[in-house]
C-alpha cells in the first residue's frame, strides 16, 4: 500500500526516512582523550559527520578560518617585541639604567643597547595581525550574507524524504515540486537554490556515499 512517503523509485516505504532525521543521525559529538603539544592529556569534543549527512546538508559548510592562526601569531610577536623594547630597551626611561658597577647611557661595551629594531618588528607584526583579522572578519560577514535566506532553504529541505534503498530523495507536500526521485546532487541544487546560494552546489557537489542497508533492517 502506497503512503505519501512511499519512494517513487522503488514503490516501497520501509527504508524511507525524513531528510532532517537522516541529517541529525549522521552528526555525532565524539569525545576523546588526546595529548596536546606539551604532552599533557586533554579532553576534545568534535562533531563527526557521515558522508550521507554531509550530502544532505541544507547549507554549505562554514569556510575555514585557519588564516586566523597567523593573525594570532602575528599579534603575539607584536606584543612580545613591544614588551622586549620596553623592558630591555628602556624606551620609556629618561634616566640612565645601572647595570652592575657601571651605567648605560647609550652603549654598553661589547653589547649593543639599540633596541629600535624591536619597534619595527612590533609595528609590522601588528599590521599583519590587523590585516589578517580584517580578512577573516570579511569572510565571516560574506558567508553570513550568503546564507541569510537559509530559512527558505530549510523549509524546502524539511519536506525531503530519503530512500536508503534507492539512495534518492523526493519531496512530499511541496507545491510546484514534482514527486519524483532526485539524486543527492539534484536535491542539493534545489535546496541551495531556494536559499540563494545555488551557485555553490556546482562547486561543492554532493557525494553519494556507499549505502549499508543492514543498518536499517
Amino acid at each position: 500500500m502506497n503512503t505519501p512517503h512511499t519512494c517513487p523509485g522503488c514503490g516501497r516505504d520501509d527504508f524511507v526516512q525524513a531528510v532532517p532525521a537522516v541529517y541529525v543521525a549522521g552528526r555525532d559529538a565524539v569525545t576523546s582523550r588526546e595529548r596536546n603539544q606539551n604532552g599533557h592529556m586533554r579532553t576534545v569534543t568534535r562533531t563527526v559527520t557521515t558522508g550521507l549527512a554531509d550530502a544532505l546538508a541544507p547549507v554549505p559548510p562554514k569556510p575555514t578560518y585557519a588564516l586566523g592562526c597567523l593573525g594570532l601569531l602575528a599579534a603575539a610577536v607584536s606584543v612580545g617585541a613591544f614588551l622586549g623594547g620596553v623592558f630591555a630597551g628602556d624606551w620609556f626611561r629618561d634616566e640612565p639604567v645601572a647595570y652592575g658597577w657601571y651605567e648605560v647611557t647609550g652603549e654598553m661595551p661589547g653589547l649593543s643597547t639599540d633596541y629600535g629594531f624591536l619597534g619595527w618588528i612590533s609595528a609590522v607584526a601588528l599590521a599583519v595581525a590587523v590585516l589578517v583579522f580584517a580578512v577573516v572578519y570579511r569572510r565571516r560577514a560574506a558567508f553570513a550574507r550568503l546564507i541569510r535566506d537559509r530559512a527558505r532553504a530549510e523549509e524546502l529541505w524539511s519536506h525531503g524524504w530519503y530512500c536508503h534503498r534507492c539512495g534518492t530523495v523526493h519531496f512530499v507536500g511541496v507545491p510546484g515540486e514534482v514527486r519524483a526521485p532526485l539524486t543527492l546532487q539534484r536535491f542539493r541544487e534545489k535546496v541551495w537554490e531556494r536559499g540563494g546560494y545555488g551557485a555553490l552546489a556546482a562547486e561543492r557537489r554532493a557525494v553519494d556515499p556507499a549505502r549499508d542497508l543492514d543498518t536499517y533492517r
